[in-house]
């Protein structure tokens, strides 16, 4: 396989071709693959001053995103409606104040709820009507969205087998169905790995709070008591969509996986404060005795 690595919208990516491609097919892919996530960064990205989404968080109106926003937005509505409002891009103020800024300055300020969402913005296909200003944020399943758009990219090029990982939640097609094992990061040793888990053509993303985490706060946050959980400490879904991984891992932070099931098809573990450990019955992955 080549092995394309590179950094991007502030995590490590690591996509794997088939070595029977070229040199020249390889950077050509690779080339639209970077220009890709080009325009997500700028259509998403609460980061830059020049992205859509910074440009929301000062002006209400009209904002139309990306055509292929629309299944993105569509889970966002379902896992809000399903986790009661827990799951929301409308925390994107709560999570700059808690000093999760553009700035990335860690430094606390006073912080609000956010508001409901009927409340502040309409969605119809991939337009938003914000009737206030508002900082959003995609980060519950923006990655997983844009792992889907990279791994669609390259199947339109004709490959049928490749990995795309970003920053440890990844896309993996193979078309001998072969099985690919993939470690399953301690969430209290980042150089340890607490389990394997072994897949083929499907998306596999976790979640925790050791990566991303500064004071009382960790990437995920609570929109009502505006503090991180702290009850679970890792999340891993395996689903068909990269997508749909990455946004159950967040609403697994704040929702038992009965209330997900009858929506979604997915296998789930999840390892509690305490160190003890549940999974789905056909998680397909193996974990280490302590």
């Amino acid at each position: 396989m080549y092995r394309n690595e590179f950094d991007a919208i502030g995590t490590h990516w690591c996509i794997d071709l088939p070595a029977t491609l070229d040199a020249q097919r390889v950077e050509f892919v690779m080339g639209k693959i970077r220009n890709r996530i080009e325009i997500f960064d700028k259509a998403y990205s609460r980061f830059r001053a020049d992205s859509i989404v910074t440009a929301m968080s000062k002006k209400a109106g009209r904002y139309e995103l990306p055509t292929d926003a629309v299944s993105m937005l569509v889970l966002y509505r379902k896992l809000y409606d399903l986790t009661g409002g827990f799951v929301t891009p409308l925390i994107g103020q709560a999570l700059s104040d808690a000093g999760y800024d553009a700035a990335y300055s860690l430094k606390t300020k006073p912080m609000m709820a956010p508001k409901r969402w009927d409340d502040v913005m309409r969605v119809e296909g991939s337009v938003i009507d914000l009737l206030e200003p508002a900082l959003l944020d995609f980060g519950a399943a923006g990655k997983g969205y844009l792992i889907d758009i990279v791994s669609d990219l390259i199947a339109s090029e004709g490959i049928g087998s490749y990995c795309v990982d970003a920053g440890g939640d990844m896309r993996y097609r193979s078309d001998a169905n072969a099985v690919l094992r993939v470690g399953l990061e301690s969430p209290v040793s980042a150089s340890q790995v607490i389990g394997v888990a072994s897949v083929v053509n499907t998306s596999i993303c976790g979640s925790a709070g050791n990566r991303r985490a500064w004071g009382a706060f960790n990437h995920i946050l609570d929109p009502r008591s505006l503090s991180s959980p702290k009850h679970i400490l890792a999340v891993w879904v395996v689903a068909d969509s990269t997508l749909v991984a990455d946004g159950l891992t967040t609403a697994l932070m704040f929702v038992h996986p009965e209330a997900l099931q009858p929506d979604f098809d997915f296998e789930y573990a999840i390892v509690y404060a305490d160190l003890s450990l549940t999974h789905s019955k056909e998680f397909p992955g193996e974990f280490f005795q302590s």
